[in-house]
């Protein structure tokens, strides 16, 4: 071959070689699209090699999340203003005997349940039912043989000042359901839920297994009797009411707020459109509380002039 030859040998070469690296370049720039079957190069893949749709789904679930989210006020809500305060958590003594806290978690309508030691702030576990069933199976029903440490999962903690959209996110990304939610110091507030954070997007999400809202009990005379526990957030959901909650978590809190002070029993105050009767006070606490709306007296017409 002469050296004219030997030149466009290598010039085709190079052409062929360039050709297979950017074959599905040029391949897509002329209009063809791979077939299904084969991934294409910038598709993300999971650690079998394959493309990993699951990942584009979740990708995009959140896309759409973080987009509602934006176009809502539930940008600027925490996570503390949807948890179940402290106060109205279920939760079991984990040195309690095994077979009462066994029943007390199957007897609950919740799926999931804390266990603490020594105080309610410290959570050393939680325990799924399903779990608890399971363990239970495994020892024949025996609850001497039963060991709730090791039916527990490990709590997760996160902080009240976590925004929804926070939240939210870290639930999808570890898969969970269930965080205890603690503030500066450590000290246990409350606990959310995935459920929670759904209700606030879509509302009220009731099945077969819910009950009514505990705390709040209707009257015949249109008033509303309500435990001081009930968060502010929870009782304008369920009476379509629309009592502040910026500077308090629970109506008690929000009387205390109004009032500057712990009101005595039977003391009554009107503010926000409703009428607030102390019932009952427990120490330092308002337990129990009677609301009303305040009626809208008409006032009579001014007589005419003769």
């Amino acid at each position: 071959m002469t050296g004219a030859g030997w030149i466009v040998a290598a010039c085709l070469a190079a052409l062929i070689v360039l050709a297979g690296l950017f074959r599905d370049r040029l391949a897509r720039a002329a209009g063809y699209v791979p077939p299904s079957g084969e991934p294409r190069p910038e598709e993300p893949r999971n650690g079998n090699g394959s493309p990993d749709r699951d990942g584009d789904a979740v990708s995009e679930h959140r896309r759409r999340l973080d987009a509602l989210f934006r176009l809502t006020e539930l940008n600027e809500l925490e996570v503390s203003d949807v948890m179940v305060h402290r106060t109205a958590m279920r939760s079991v003594n984990a040195d309690d005997p095994p077979e009462a806290v066994a029943r007390e978690i199957l007897q609950s309508p919740h799926t999931r349940m804390p266990l603490w030691k020594g105080s309610l702030d410290n959570i050393v576990g939680v325990v799924h039912a399903k779990d608890l069933l399971r363990a239970l199976n495994e020892v024949g029903n025996d609850f001497s043989r039963l060991d709730l440490m090791k039916v527990a999962a490990r709590p997760w903690f996160v902080p009240d000042t976590t925004t929804l959209q926070e939240q939210l996110n870290a639930f999808l990304r570890r898969k969970a359901h269930f965080a205890v939610v603690v503030d500066e110091y450590g000290e246990v507030e409350g606990l959310v839920t995935l459920e929670d954070i759904i209700e606030e997007i879509v509302g009220e999400i009731a099945d077969e297994h819910d009950i009514d809202m505990q705390g709040v009990k209707q009257e015949a005379d249109g008033s509303v009797v309500v435990d001081g526990t009930v968060p502010i957030r929870d009782l304008n959901r369920a009476l379509n009411w629309a009592l502040p909650d910026e500077e308090a978590t629970t109506i008690a809190g929000l009387v205390i707020h109004e009032t500057q002070s712990i009101p005595e029993e039977r003391q009554a105050f009107t503010f926000h459109g409703k009428r607030f009767v102390v019932m009952k006070r427990d120490k330092n606490r308002i337990a129990r509380l009677r609301i009303r709306p305040v009626s809208v007296e008409v006032e009579p017409p001014a007589p005419r002039p003769d």
